[in-house]
């Protein structure tokens, strides 16, 4: 199996951390683990480029990280902090004077078809604008020879997508998992869960709520993501259990 490289762009929520005119303890913490980009994260698979979703920091995001490859974009759903980064792929279509591959479930894709048709033409001389090829997905596919897996998750009332990359899942903005989506996390070897704050959410995991998933998921180590100003890194790391950690912007894990 390739080697893959996970990096954590982002693991805050829709206001990231600092959060503007707060004064919390994270918010004013030094310490960079404290300090979140909106949710994204990115996957070497050999010499392929992997982004799960484009959001409003992405450019930002992969100037931090030195990033200068996308092959494709894997989207979980078309909330404003998920996608609205997608004019900054112009960039990787511009480097490689290629197209970059976004795959979703209808639902996204639609979405993306409509509010993003400018982005989806040929390219023109100069390539001043993103060059983008979209397909919906419903079933496991393969990106340079390693198995990439959509799994259905409910987001409230959205149908979303977490990713599976051979023993690595990515499920941000969840309220509930699917019992038909249980067989497809079986065998993890690492979990990216959504926790977005201390008390219940209508279409988030709670903190109680992603412990629960965690142990039931029973991945050999879960990291927590998405999350709000209101977990700071050190007294969320005190609360988790052996096998779950807090994660931060820039993780990165080879496997």
């Amino acid at each position: 199996m390739r080697k893959l490289q996970w990096t954590v762009l982002g693991c805050g929520s829709s206001s990231g951390a600092p959060a503007i005119g707060c004064e919390c303890a994270t918010c004013c913490s030094t310490d960079t683990r404290n300090r979140r980009c909106r949710c994204s994260a990115y996957v070497r698979i050999g010499d392929a480029g992997i982004l799960i979703d484009t959001g409003p920091d992405l450019r930002q995001q992969a100037l931090r990280e030195g990033i200068t490859r996308v092959d494709a974009v894997l989207y979980t759903h078309p909330h404003a902090d998920h996608l609205n980064g997608i004019d900054d792929l112009r960039a990787f279509c511009y480097v490689k004077k290629g197209p970059v591959t976004l795959y979703g479930n209808d639902f996204t894709i639609d979405n993306i078809r409509r509010r993003f048709d400018y982005a989806l033409a040929p390219p023109s001389p100069v390539w001043d604008k993103p060059v983008l090829v979209t397909e919906t997905v419903q079933a496991p596919l393969g990106i340079n020879g390693v198995t990439v897996t959509p799994i259905p998750l409910q987001h409230g009332a959205w149908p979303c997508l977490g990713w599976r990359i051979g023993d690595v899942a990515w499920l941000t903005d969840l309220s509930d998992i699917p019992q038909s989506s249980l067989p497809l996390l079986q065998g993890l070897d690492t979990l990216f869960l959504d926790c977005l704050r201390p008390e219940p959410y209508p279409s988030h995991l709670h903190l109680a709520a992603s412990l629960e998933w965690a142990q039931r998921l029973a991945a050999r180590q879960t990291f927590l993501i998405h999350m709000t100003h209101q977990l700071e890194y050190h007294a969320l790391s005190a609360q988790c259990p052996p096998g779950v950690a807090v994660a931060y912007d820039g993780l990165q894990l080879v496997f």
